[in-house]
């Protein structure tokens, strides 16, 4: 297992650096990268405090830097050490403005604006997290998409996730012997899916899940025979009601998000 320093140098959030390296980090095996993410690098003695860092434990940087007086002397310093500095988002940008024949301008963190569509993302948060696990299902209508999903099945943090790219949403439990509220079944707006697993999969998760809580194995919440009951009644009531299923047991949070939104995509345009 090779490990290396891993610097994600930003003058915002430092969110589109990580995306970026955590991608790139997936087509190597094994590799162990530490982290360091430095986040809303704006001044030189933040850039400073990097470049001795590196001095001592030395790594890779990857960037996203507006400033030319900060770009320089980041990359000035990395030069000086020999240690690789790469501006992550430069190609796209200069392929882009070659394209459209129009040069690019930019401030830090300028993606993060208080503009309608962050408050949009807020609103949605604020939403997901006053919907989650069927609370105040009285107001259901007002979701874009309602998940429902036996337990472990990722509904809050996909429910999180898409809250993040403005979409708000809910998610219902459905628990054995417990009715699932009439709100669900009276809904028009929102896109309604349904979330399943693998049983034996669901029951590895419910098992790590006990273990962290210190609570009895002993128990039908993770035999697989019931769990395997627990799936199909699930897939029953997705069938009866028409509802699109995701079979999450091999995908990611974003893996899931992304085919929601594929299907909410999918039925915002068959309504136009």
């Amino acid at each position: 297992m090779k490990q290396f320093h891993f610097h994600l140098v930003s003058d915002s959030t430092g969110e589109t650096v990580n995306l970026v390296g955590r991608a790139c980090l997936v087509h190597f095996e094994n590799i162990e990268a530490e982290e360091h993410i430095w986040a809303l690098v704006r001044t030189e003695e933040k850039v400073n405090e990097i470049l001795a860092a590196l001095k001592e434990e030395g790594g890779f940087v990857i960037y996203t830097l507006v400033d030319d007086k900060i770009r320089r002397l980041l990359e000035e310093g990395c030069a000086n050490l020999q240690v690789p500095c790469i501006p992550v988002l430069d190609p796209v940008i200069a392929a882009l403005g070659n394209f459209l024949g129009a040069e690019g301008h930019a401030r830090p963190g300028e993606q993060h604006v208080m503009d309608a569509e962050y408050f949009n993302r807020i609103e949605a948060m604020q939403y997901a997290l006053s919907h989650d696990d069927g609370q105040s299902t009285w107001d259901l209508d007002e979701a874009d998409v309602v998940l429902l999903g036996v337990s472990r099945t990722s509904k809050t943090p996909t429910c999180i996730y898409l809250a993040n790219r403005g979409i708000k949403t809910a998610n219902v439990p459905i628990v054995p012997g417990c009715p699932i509220p009439k709100e669900v079944f009276e809904i028009e707006k929102p896109l309604v899916v349904g979330l399943t697993k693998d049983p034996k999969r669901l029951v590895e998760i419910r098992r790590q899940r006990l273990k962290l809580l210190d609570r009895d194995e002993n128990t039908d919440y993770v035999n697989l025979e019931m769990v395997s009951k627990e799936i199909s009644e699930a897939r029953r009531l997705f069938a009866k009601h028409d509802w699109p299923v995701i079979n999450v047991s091999r995908k990611s949070i974003e893996e899931t998000a992304a085919t929601v939104l594929q299907l909410y995509q999918e039925r915002l345009d068959s309504h136009i």
